[in-house]
């Protein structure tokens, strides 16, 4: 298997490390039709830094990680730059207690010292949409438009934004080919609400591993639990089985 590349952009739009070659998040976005952008791909995160540092004259303070649960990143230190940058900081996470079934989400959103968590369920719905559902409210929650990192532990959420996948969904009309034949893509309401508050705000989407002693993350999920074993959960209107 080849090795995940980091990508160190010192001259380009938003200069930063960054983990994705393509897609609006991704280190070509910010040096494409630029003729003096300075860039270069590293094998590992360190060796990025360090180059960054020696040609920027200073840490990278813009960093696109989108797989912090991959060796070697520490997504506790994107966490604090994050906050010391400026920017909201947003844990999500959504699940069902059956998968479809009933379903919860939570969000915890920090801003220097403020806090807020937010929670919601439906009686019958998928964890892929709980998972949406809680970055498409937290992003919703805030009341003008923010740098936000925003950090997951759903692989299907980070890479449909970090990779612009749902962005090429929303170019083909919220169709995918199956069998040759066009077929609506699936959970089509959320990407399209999901990719609205990623264009209202400055969207850094980043994935942790769940379950693995993250306390923010281990918190959205508790937060998603309570809210499944509320009562008289309202239906999902957008989900169609």
């Amino acid at each position: 298997m080849a090795k995940h590349k980091i990508y160190a952009v010192v001259v380009g739009r938003s200069p930063g490390l960054y983990d994705e070659w393509f897609g609006n998040a991704g280190a070509e976005a910010q040096i494409k039709g630029l003729p003096n952008a300075v860039y270069k791909s590293f094998q590992s995160r360190a060796e990025a830094e360090a180059w960054y540092r020696e040609r920027a004259g200073q840490a990278p303070t813009n960093i696109r990680i989108s797989r912090a649960d991959a060796p070697g990143v520490d997504y506790y230190q994107l966490h604090r730059e994050a906050l010391a940058a400026g920017k909201v900081v947003c844990y999500t996470d959504g699940g069902c207690m059956v998968n479809p079934g009933v379903g919860g989400y939570g969000a915890v959103l920090l801003f220097g010292e403020k806090r807020k968590e937010l929670a919601g369920g439906f009686a019958h719905t998928t964890n892929n949409r709980m998972e949406l559902m809680a970055c498409i409210i937290a992003l919703q929650t805030l009341k003008k438009p923010a740098a936000v990192v925003v950090f997951s532990d759903s692989a299907y959420v980070v890479n449909g934004i970090a990779k612009g996948w749902a962005q090429r969904w929303r170019a083909n009309g919220w169709q995918r080919l199956e069998d040759g034949k066009p077929e609506p893509m699936k959970n089509a309401d959320l990407w399209a609400a999901l990719l609205a508050q990623c264009e209202r705000h400055n969207v850094q989407i980043i994935q942790v591993k769940g379950h693995a002693g993250a306390a923010e993350n281990e918190r959205c999920h508790e937060l998603a639990s309570a809210a499944m074993a509320r009562p008289n959960l309202p239906p999902d209107t957008g989900f169609a089985e």
